[in-house]
């Protein structure tokens, strides 16, 4: 990665929640392609210290996904 590419911006956005904007350069290339260089942004999000999140988040989504699994699963064993 060159890291002389690299520009780095850190903002509190509307909702309170950090934002690190981080702009870099992406090198890709595909068979039967050329190297492709690419400028891209990436925003990481970090929750504002009011917030609470975390477990609950985690444990709603644990069980959403279980319900998906075990309907899935009903629907599979009824065929």
């Amino acid at each position: 990665m060159n890291t002389q590419a690299r520009k780095e911006s850190e903002i509190t956005n509307a909702q309170g929640e950090v934002e690190r904007k981080v702009e870099t350069v992406d090198y890709c290339s595909s068979a039967g392609k050329g190297k492709e260089v690419k400028t891209v942004q990436v925003i990481h999000q970090y929750p504002g210290s009011n917030q609470k999140t975390g477990g609950v988040v985690l444990t709603g989504a644990a069980a959403a996904v279980a319900s998906t699994l075990e309907s899935a699963k009903d629907a599979i064993s009824r065929k």
